[in-house]
Parts: C-alpha cells; sequence; structure tokens
C-alpha cells in the first residue's frame, strides 16, 4: 500500500510538473529593482527617501502603479529593458530595509546579482549619480540591512548624491530634510538618468551604464 502511494504521489507531481511548465505555472525569472527610503508622509520628498523617488520614475515609464502590499513593501510587477521585473518600496523604516529584500528574494528565487538597490548618498554632490556592481554599505543603514539579510554585498547599486551635509548639522536631520526648489529641479534630472542606468542594466549593460552616467556633475 505504502510503495503504491508513492509511486501515485511520484506520478502525481510528474504531471503537475510537466503540465506547469505547459501552461506557465512555473514562478517566471524575475530581476528586483529596490528604492530605499522611509514610510510615512513626514518623509515624502526628504533626501533619504530619493530611492523611492526613483521606484516611481521608473514604475511611470512601466506604466505601472507601486502599490500592492506584500513582502512588507509596496511593490508592482511589469517589463523594464525586456525583463521582468519587480519594483520594490520596503515599508520597514530604513533600518530593516533587508527583510522586505529577503522575503521577495526568496519568493521569486532571486540570485542577488538580479537586485538592483537604488538609494541615497551623501559623499557625492547633489544630483550625482555612482553605478557599482557591489560594495560595501558605507555607512547607509539601509544597505547594512541588506547585506545583513542577503549574506552578500555582492549586489549592483545605484547611488543618488544629495550632497554632503553642512558643517554642524546633525547627519539624520540632514538626510530627513528636503531639499530646496532650485536643487530640486537638479535632482528630479537625476531622477530621470537613474531610470535609464536601471533600464541599461536590466539589459545586462552595467559597464556601459556605469561609463555613461558615473560622471561629476556641478550644481
Amino acid at each position: 500500500m505504502e510503495v503504491h502511494r508513492l509511486s501515485f504521489c511520484l506520478r502525481r507531481c510528474l504531471y503537475f510538473d510537466i503540465v506547469g511548465r505547459d501552461f506557465g505555472m512555473e514562478k517566471e525569472k524575475m530581476k528586483i529593482i529596490v528604492g530605499l527610503g522611509n514610510p510615512g508622509r513626514e518623509y515624502v520628498h526628504t533626501r533619504h527617501n530619493v530611492g523611492f523617488e526613483a521606484i516611481d520614475v521608473i514604475a511611470s515609464l512601466m506604466n505601472v502603479d507601486v502599490t500592492e502590499k506584500k513582502f512588507k513593501a509596496f511593490m508592482a510587477k511589469g517589463m523594464y529593458g525586456g525583463e521582468k521585473v519587480i519594483l520594490l518600496k520596503p515599508q520597514t523604516y530604513m533600518n530593516l530595509s533587508g527583510e522586505s529584500v529577503r522575503q521577495a528574494m526568496d519568493y521569486y528565487k532571486v540570485g542577488i546579482e538580479d537586485v538592483v538597490v537604488i538609494f541615497d548618498d551623501v559623499s557625492l554632490a547633489l544630483g550625482n549619480i555612482r553605478i557599482r556592481k557591489k560594495g560595501s554599505a558605507g555607512g547607509h543603514n539601509g544597505i547594512k540591512s541588506i547585506i545583513a539579510q542577503t549574506g552578500s554585498q555582492d549586489f549592483p547599486r545605484i547611488k543618488i548624491g544629495v550632497g554632503e551635509k553642512p558643517k554642524g548639522w546633525d547627519l539624520a536631520d540632514y538626510v530627513l530634510g528636503r531639499v530646496g526648489e532650485d536643487e530640486a529641479i537638479f535632482l528630479n534630472g537625476a531622477l530621470k538618468e537613474v531610470a535609464e542606468a536601471a533600464k541599461m542594466m536590466m539589459e545586462g549593460e552595467v559597464e556601459a551604464a556605469m561609463n555613461r552616467y558615473n560622471k561629476k556633475k556641478e550644481l
């Protein structure tokens, strides 16, 4: 009886494996673009939330809304750069962003090399962007969390310069503050470049994106 039951289960699993492939029931291969920030209206348009704003720009180009609640995040699915892409805005607060990223990676079986993270960087002049294939957290708590949760720092990332904090300012006050009107115009141009760079990265053109966008600009 046990042998017969095992044989039946094996045949059933094999059947659904074959049928699942034929009818698209397998989980699709995905890539993930993560924008880091903090949830809540009080953080909208702050320096620390430029990662969220970059995701919004990409979402508009994909014609999707990042409103589905899953993986402790707001997310959307669509095509970008010829790839099936998940857009992710973790709602865990910055310091726990890795929890959201880890859940999405596990669900879609996405390798760390197929996760692109977009975030703010106070070491870069306002509006400058830097693309890297991998690297340390550099003091950024959101990146620290992702590294801690995934056990790897080998993920590509796009840093958006928000400028160095003025002398005498507290770092938290600076990154949680809003940019001025003139600076916002300059930063919006950078967000469009980030969207273009992310598309190139989805297409596998990381080196080309680095060569095109890793250039110093002056405000």
